[in-house]
C-alpha cells in the first residue's frame, strides 16, 4: 500500500489528470492540468514537470497515457529549450493557424512553424492514437491522411522515434527529422548525442557527438539491410529505407498493436535503442542498441582497417594492406589503419598482365559512403572500368541488391573507413589492389586449398613437436635426472607410499628436484611441493580426507603448514587418461589467472606419482548445489545469476582474453566449483586444447567430454571450437535456472529434455515457467528471461549463430544489451549416460566417445 500510495504521489507531482478530451479547436486551448487523450487512450498531452524536485519548469509533451509506470514516459516535447518558468501554461490554436504556448503574462513562449496550407476557421488539432498531434480539417474525417495535414509533431521529433515517424531528410518540405538525446533524465533540452541522416552517396544514419564526433554508423543502406545491422530482422518489428529526389528517411512498424516500443537515443549510455514494453514486468526493456561492442565504434580500425570481435586484436588490414604503425598497432591501437603493401600502377589489368585489379570481400560493413558516388544505370561490369578508369578509385560495390539482383554501383575515391567483419556474408565489396597482390593473394588460397606442403608440414610438426617436448620437460626431465644421479640402489629403496620411509629420501633429493623442474620449463613457474609435504598435508591420504574421484584418480583436502587449505588430485597408477591430462593441465592452467578459474598451486612428481595441487574450494562443484533438493534452496536467484556471470567471465578469459585461446572441451557443472563466498571457478583442463592466433576449429578422432553438455557437431563429427565450449555454457545456465540435469530431464507427456522443452517455453511466451519451483517468486523476470534467452542463443545448432562469450558477457551484464532472438537448439544424440558414469571408448557415429566422470575435488 505504501508502494501504491508513493506511485501515485509521483503521478500527481508529474501531472494530475483533468481532461479527456482529444483536440482543440481555432481559438480553443488547454491549461495547467488539462490534457488531450486520444482516442484509444494511447496518449495523453499536456504540461508537465521532468523534476518533481523543480516543479518551477514546465514543458508541453506527450507520453503514454496507459501504462503502469511511476512516472509517465515522455516521447515528444514541444519547448525543450524554452521551458515555462513559474507559469502554469497556455497551449492555444491561433486564427493563423499556428499552436502556441502562452506564458501567465501572455507572452508566446514557443510556437508551431506556419501551417502548409491555408486553414478554414474549423481547423482543429487533434492528437491521435499513434503519438502525432496534427494540425487539419476540424471534421476529423481525414485527420490521419497526410494530404490534409497543415503541421504534425511526427515532423519535429525530439529523443523519440515512434512506429511511423520518418528519421532523415525532406528536401521538397524543407524539413530536417533527427532524435536528440535529452541533457539529462529532468532536462529535455537537446543534449549530446543526435541520430541523424548524413546525405550523400548512400543512404546513412550517424550517432553523433556534440555535433561533430562520430560515435555510429548504421552502415550504408544498400537497398535490402543497412550494412552495419545485418542481424537485425524481426518478426514484431519491419523498417524501411526510402530515397528518392524528394526525400531520404528511415521508419519502422510494428506487427502486433498491442506491443509497445520507441526507438529513443540515450545521452547518459551515448547509444541509439530499441525498448519494448513488457507487460508482466510493468516496465520497459531494452530489445536491442548501439554501439553493442567496440567494433561498433566509429572508423575503430582507421583506412582501410576492418574490425573483428572473433579476433583477440579485433583491427586487422583489408588484403594487400598492412598496418601503418605497427608499434601502435601492437597496442592494440588501429586508429592509424592501414596502408598498401603495394602501389597501384593506376592502369588496368588482364590475368596474368601488370597493372591494377579487384580482390572481393564478402562478409564486410560496407565502407561509409556519404563521400562516395553513386551510378544509379551501370552494371558492374562499367563500374569496374571506371574505377580502373581513375587513379583515385579505392573500391567499388553493386548500389542495390534488393532481391538478390544487383542495380547500379558504388565507387569510392576516398579512403575506405568504418568496416567490420560479420560470420555472415553481407554484399561483395570489390577492393583495388596492385595486380601481383591479387596474384599473391590467389596463390596463398589455392596453397591452403590443395594442403600445406612438405616442408610446412615438416616445419608444423618440428614447431609442436617442440612445443610439447618443452611442455613435457618438467614432467620427465625430473625422473630421468634423478634416476641417473640416485643409482640402481638408491631407485630400488624408493618408497612404496609409506610417510616414515618417504621422508629421509626426500628430504636429501627435495632441493634437486625442486631446481631440476625449473631448469627443465622456466616457461612454467609452479612450484614443486614435496612428497612428504603432500603426505602430511593429507595424513598420509587418509580416507577421511578424500573429497572426490574421478577418471584422473582420486582428490584430497589437505592443510600445508602455513594453514592454507588445498585439494590435492592424485593421478591414479590405474588411470588410462591421467599422463597427457597432467602434463595438459600443468601446460595449460599453470598460466592462467583469473577470478573464475581454479588456481593451480603447485605439483608433485616422485617417481611414478604426479599430483596437482589447487586451491581448496569449500562448497566443493556446482552440481552438488543445483542438482540436491535441499541444497538448491540456498541458492536463491541473485546467487544464481551471480554464478551464471562468473562463468561467462571465466569463459571469455580462456576464449580471448588469456595469453593462449583455451577450448576447455569438458565444461559441466561438476567442473565448476565453488569457493568460500560461492564464486564459481571453472576447473579440469585435463582434456583442454590450445588453439593458434588464427585457429577457429579443430577435428579428432577421439571425442572425449560429457553428454548432455557436448555440442552436437563435436558429438557427431569431432569438430571442436569456441562455440563447442559456448554450447556448454547455454546448457549450464539452463541447469543453473531450473535446477534440473539436461540428461535426466524429460517432460512425461512430451518425451523432451532440457534444451527442448525450454525452447517449446520459449515459442510459446512461457519462459519463466522453467525457473525453480524453490525460487518462490524472488526473482528479477526481465534478468530470468534473460539469462534464458542468451542460453537458447548458445545452444543453436549452427556454430556460427552462437554468440562469442564476449558478447554473452555483454547481453548477461547489461540491461541496455541487445539479445537476438534464437533459433531452434541442437541436442546430440547417444546414450542417455548422466555424468556421473564413465567409459572408455564408448561408439557414436564413427568416433571413439569417452564419458568423463564427476570430477574429484
Amino acid at each position: 500500500m505504501r508502494a501504491r500510495a508513493l506511485c501515485l504521489v509521483l503521478l500527481a507531482a508529474f501531472l494530475p489528470p483533468c481532461a479527456s478530451t482529444d483536440s482543440i479547436g481555432v481559438g480553443g486551448s488547454i491549461s495547467g492540468n488539462e490534457t488531450l487523450v486520444s482516442p484509444g487512450g494511447v496518449f495523453a498531452l499536456g504540461f508537465f514537470s521532468p523534476d518533481a524536485t523543480d516543479a518551477g519548469r514546465r514543458y508541453l509533451g506527450i507520453w503514454y497515457y496507459n501504462l503502469p509506470e511511476p512516472k509517465p514516459t515522455v516521447v515528444w516535447v514541444a519547448n525543450r529549450q524554452t521551458p515555462l518558468l513559474g507559469s502554469p501554461g497556455i497551449l492555444r490554436l491561433s486564427a493563423d493557424g499556428r499552436l502556441a504556448i502562452l506564458d501567465n503574462h501572455n507572452a508566446t513562449v514557443w510556437s508551431s512553424a506556419p501551417p502548409t496550407r491555408n486553414l478554414t476557421a474549423g481547423a482543429a488539432a487533434r492528437l491521435l492514437d499513434n503519438g502525432n498531434f496534427v494540425l487539419s480539417a476540424a471534421d476529423g474525417t481525414n485527420s490521419g491522411d497526410q494530404s490534409v495535414i497543415a503541421w504534425q509533431s511526427y515532423d519535429y521529433p525530439t529523443d523519440t522515434l515512434l512506429p511511423g515517424m520518418k528519421l532523415g531528410v525532406d528536401i521538397k518540405a524543407g524539413i530536417t527529422r533527427n532524435i536528440t538525446s535529452w541533457t539529462d533524465p529532468t532536462d529535455p533540452s537537446p543534449g549530446a548525442y543526435t541520430f541523424k541522416l548524413v546525405l550523400g552517396g548512400l543512404p546513412q544514419f550517424f550517432l553523433i557527438r556534440d555535433g561533430v564526433t562520430k560515435v555510429y554508423t548504421s552502415g550504408p543502406f544498400n537497398g535490402e539491410i543497412l550494412t552495419g545491422v545485418p542481424y537485425l530482422k524481426s518478426s514484431d518489428f519491419t523498417f524501411k529505407v526510402v530515397s528518392n529526389p524528394d526525400e531520404t528517411y528511415y521508419s519502422y512498424s510494428i506487427g502486433a498493436s498491442s506491443l509497445r516500443s520507441r526507438f529513443i537515443v540515450d545521452g547518459a549510455a551515448g547509444q541509439v535503442l530499441r525498448v519494448v514494453w513488457i507487460n508482466g514486468a510493468s516496465s520497459w526493456s531494452n530489445f536491442w542498441y548501439y554501439p553493442t561492442d567496440p567494433c561498433d565504434n566509429y572508423a575503430k580500425c582507421g583506412a582501410f582497417g576492418y574490425c573483428d570481435t572473433a579476433q583477440t586484436s579485433q583491427c586487422n588490414c583489408l588484403p594487400g594492406f598492412r598496418p601503418r604503425s605497427p608499434e601502435q598497432w601492437n597496442l592494440h591501437d588501429g586508429t592509424g589503419g592501414c596502408v598498401r603493401t603495394t602501389n597501384l600502377s593506376c592502369g588496368g589489368s588482364t590475368a596474368g598482365s601488370g597493372g591494377d585489379g579487384f580482390w572481393v570481400v564478402d562478409r564486410m560493413k560496407l565502407p561509409e559512403a556519404t563521400n562516395a558516388t553513386v551510378y544509379a544505370g551501370m552494371t558492374l561490369e562499367q563500374c569496374r572500368q571506371v574505377c580502373l578508369s581513375n587513379c583515385s578509385c579505392r573500391a567499388y560495390a553493386a548500389a542495390n541488391v534488393s532481391g538478390g539482383v544487383n542495380r547500379g554501383c558504388v565507387i569510392w575515391a576516398v579512403d575506405l573507413l568504418d568496416m567490420r567483419q560479420y560470420t555472415t556474408v553481407v554484399q561483395d565489396v570489390y577492393v583495388r589492389l596492385a595486380q601481383s597482390e591479387i596474384d599473391a593473394l590467389n596463390a596463398a588460397a589455392a596453397a591452403a586449398a590443395n594442403g600445406p606442403s612438405k616442408r610446412a608440414v615438416a616445419a608444423a610438426v618440428g614447431i609442436v613437436a617442440g612445443v610439447l617436448l618443452l611442455a613435457a620437460a618438467g614432467c620427465c626431465c625430473v625422473w630421468r635426472k634423478r634416476r641417473k644421479r640416485q643409482g640402481d640402489t638408491e631407485s630400488s629403496s624408493a618408497p612404496a607410499g609409506g610417510r616414515d620411509d618417504v621422508l629421509p629420501f626426500r628430504a636429501r633429493k627435495r632441493a634437486a628436484l625442486e631446481e631440476d623442474w625449473r631448469s627443465a620449463d622456466k616457461d612454467v613457474d609452479l612450484p614443486l611441493f614435496g612428497l612428504d609435504v603432500i603426505l602430511t598435508a593429507t595424513d598420509n591420504f587418509a580416507l577421511s580426507n578424500k573429497i572426490g574421484e574421478g577418471g584422473f584418480g582420486p582428490v584430497y583436502m589437505g592443510k600445508l603448514e602455513d594453514g592454507q587449505e588445498v585439494a590435492v588430485k592424485r593421478l591414479s597408477r590405474r588411470s588410462m587418461q591421467g599422463a597427457v591430462e597432467f602434463k595438459n593441465e600443468v601446460r595449460l592452467i599453470a598460466k592462467l589467472q583469473h577470478r573464475n578459474l581454479v588456481r593451480l598451486l603447485g605439483c608433485c612428481i616422485d617417481e611414478d606419482e604426479r599430483m596437482l595441487l589447487y586451491e581448496y574450494m569449500h562448497n566443493q562443484s556446482l552440481d552438488t548445489f543445483i542438482f540436491d533438493e535441499g541444497k538448491r534452496r540456498l541458492l536463491r536467484w541473485q546467487k544464481r545469476f551471480d554464478i551464471i556471470l562468473g562463468i561467462a567471465r571465466g569463459l571469455q578469459y580462456l576464449h580471448e582474453d588469456s595469453r593462449f585461446r583455451i577450448i576447455h572441451r569438458d565444461l559441466k557443472a561438476s567442473n565448476v566449483l565453488l569457493d568460500r563466498n560461492m564464486v564459481p571457478k571453472i576447473s579440469d583442463f585435463g582434456i583442454a586444447r590450445m588453439f593458434g592466433g588464427d585457429q577457429t576449429t579443430e577435428h579428432t578422432k577421439k571425442v572425449i567430454g560429457t553428454y548432455g553438455y557436448m555440442s552436437p557437431e563435436y558429438a557427431m563429427d569431432g569438430v571442436f571450437s569456441l562455440k563447442s565450449d559456448v554450447y556448454s555454457f547455454g546448457v549450464m545456465v539452463l541447469e543453473i535456472i531450473t535446477g534440473k540435469r539436461n540428461r535426466g530431464f524429460y517432460e512425461v507427456e512430451l518425451d523432451l529434455n532440457l534444451l527442448r522443452y525450454a525452447w517449446m517455453l520459449w515459442k510459446e511466451s512461457r519462459s519463466v515457467d522453467l525457473l525453480d519451483e524453490v525460487m518462490d517468486g524472488s526473482f528479477n523476470y526481465s534478468e530470468v528471461l534473460r539469462c534464458i534467452q542468451v542460453a537458447l542463443l548458445c545452444v543453436e545448432v549452427q556454430p556460427r549463430n552462437r554468440p562469442l562469450m564476449s558478447s554473452v558477457v555483454m547481453m548477461l551484464a547489461s540491461e541496455n544489451a541487445t539479445v537476438p532472438e534464437p533459433n531452434e537448439p541442437g541436442v546430440n544424440i547417444g546414450k542417455n549416460t548422466s555424468d556421473t558414469e564413465s567409459s572408455q571408448g564408448l561408439t557414436a557415429t564413427a568416433n571413439n566417445v569417452t564419458i568423463t566422470a564427476i570430477d574429484a575435488r
